[in-house]
Order: C-alpha cells, then structure tokens, then sequence
C-alpha cells in the first residue's frame, strides 16, 4: 500500500502544472541549438511537405518503415520534449495501433494486420515529421519561412503570434488555477477514495479556470494590438522594402544541403527496395 501511495505521488508530482508549462516551452523556445535548429527554415518546410504528404498516396510497406525510420531519426536530432513524444505516442495508439495490437492478439493473419500495419505507418511517419519541424523552428524562423513562400504577412504573423502567446497563456493559466485553490477546500486524499475525489476536484478548478483564462488572455491580446497599430504594422505587413529586410537572414548552408541530400538518397534506397520486393 505504501509503494502505490509513493508512486501515485510521484505521477503526480510528474504532471503538476510546472511541469506541462516547462515542457511546452521547452519544446517551442528551448531547441534552438540542434541539428534541425540550425537549418533554414524553407529547407524544413520542403522537407516537411514532402514527409507530410507523400506517405498517404503510398501504400508500399518498405517505404513507409524506410520514411519512418528516417523522421524518427530526425525527431531524436530534434530533442523533442518527453511530453511530446508521450502525446505523440497516445494518439498513434488511439487512432490505429490499437486496432493492430486487436487484431493479432484475436487470431488475424497477415492479410489482415498488413493493412492496419500500413495505416499506423503513415499516420506515425506524418506525426514525426511535424513533431521534427515545428520543435526545430522558433515563431520567427517558422514566420520567415511561410512568408518566403508567399504566405500572406497576417498568416505568418499570427502562426508566430499564437507561440509567443503560449507563455502568456500558460502563465494566466497557472494565476487562475492558483486564486482558485487558494479560495478553495480540497478533499483529503490520503486514502484512494480520497485521491479520487481530489482528482475530480482538480479537473472541476481547470474546467471553472476555462473562462477568466480566456478573459484575460483576450485583455493582453487586445493590448498587445494596439502596441502593433502604433508601430506601424498595417503598414509595414503591405511594404516590401520590410518584407525584404525580414527575408535577408534566410542562408542555405552546406548542412542544409547534405540533410537534403541525405533525405533524397534514403528515399531513394526506399523506392528501389520497395521495388525489388
């Protein structure tokens, strides 16, 4: 009884608020000096259409191991945060692999798995890929990238905006949630039935937390607006003279083109593998 009260604590303590706050930062603000960091972001984002779109028009299982074995190599250059991983991992299980783990447990043959097999392949490849490049962009690379493509300036801005917004939330977040349990009477949870009813009486302070979060994160937004009107960005948005001088960080580097290189011939290999089988 004793070692399942100390785990229980420690999942808890585990999946406190600092902790989420911490691993969503980190994953968004905290990878700026990987490997997939330091690419140009027009690189990731070509690389990132292709792994992205690719793999749901293809149904050769040696291509889709080959593209998952590559993202997931990118995803550990990446140094993606362990929550994210953790989430990655519960929606490919939700969505298809627990029909697969289903299915060979209740007697199904490989005609059977071997479709399931290819689903959760391409489901987990395309995860991968987006977990790789959205943990090695920061909002201002991610920006530039867009904007080069000829995405609209109020597009790109707002992708950048809604991450630089991510500790803001997560900081009112965490002043709601407090005010709330200071004026409040949690249960006692040292026995199960206790640490259940503490449960629900967390879950009911997040649900109560929903709206002043809302309200005040709207009462920033407003004020972070018209800072922007002031300076001028109506009209910077519309001038090119600004659009080039954002643009002229943008490099392609030998890294640049040995990661791309890299990736063509390992999907070469794919592709001939796949079509000797």
């Amino acid at each position: 009884m004793k070692m399942v009260d100390k785990l229980s604590e420690n999942i808890l303590d585990k999946f406190s608020m600092d902790f989420l706050r911490n691993q969503v930062l980190k994953n968004a603000y905290g990878n700026n000096d990987t490997l997939v960091a330091a690419m140009d972001p027009r690189i990731l984002i070509a690389w990132y259409l292709f792994f992205g779109l690719v793999p749901w028009f293809v149904n050769s299982l040696p291509f889709l191991l080959g593209c998952f074995v590559l993202v997931t190599i990118t995803t550990a250059l990446a140094h993606v945060a362990g929550l994210v991983l953790f989430l990655f991992g519960l929606g490919v299980f939700s969505q298809t692999g627990y029909l697969l783990v289903v299915t060979w447990l209740f007697g199904g043959d490989a005609s059977a798995i071997a479709p399931l097999l290819v689903l959760t392949l391409k489901v987990a490849t395309v995860s991968l890929a987006s977990v790789t490049v959205f943990s090695g962009m920061d909002p201002d690379k991610l920006s530039q990238g867009l904007m080069w493509f000829g995405c609209p300036e109020r597009l790109s801005f707002s992708i950048s905006y809604a991450y630089r917004m991510l500790p803001i939330l997560m900081e009112e977040f965490q002043s709601v949630l407090l005010s709330y349990r200071l004026r409040g009477n949690p249960p006692e949870h040292d026995t199960l039935g206790g640490k259940i009813r503490y449960l629900i009486y967390q879950v009911r302070i997040i649900v109560y937390a929903f709206y002043p979060l809302m309200l005040n994160t709207a009462k920033r937004s407003r004020t972070t607006v018209e800072v922007l009107e002031i300076k001028g960005y109506r009209y910077a948005a519309v001038n090119k003279e600004v659009k080039r001088l954002k643009l002229s960080v943008l490099r392609v580097t030998n890294n640049d083109l040995l990661f791309l290189s890299v990736s063509f011939l390992w999907v070469a290999v794919t592709i001939l593998i796949s079509t000797l089988i």
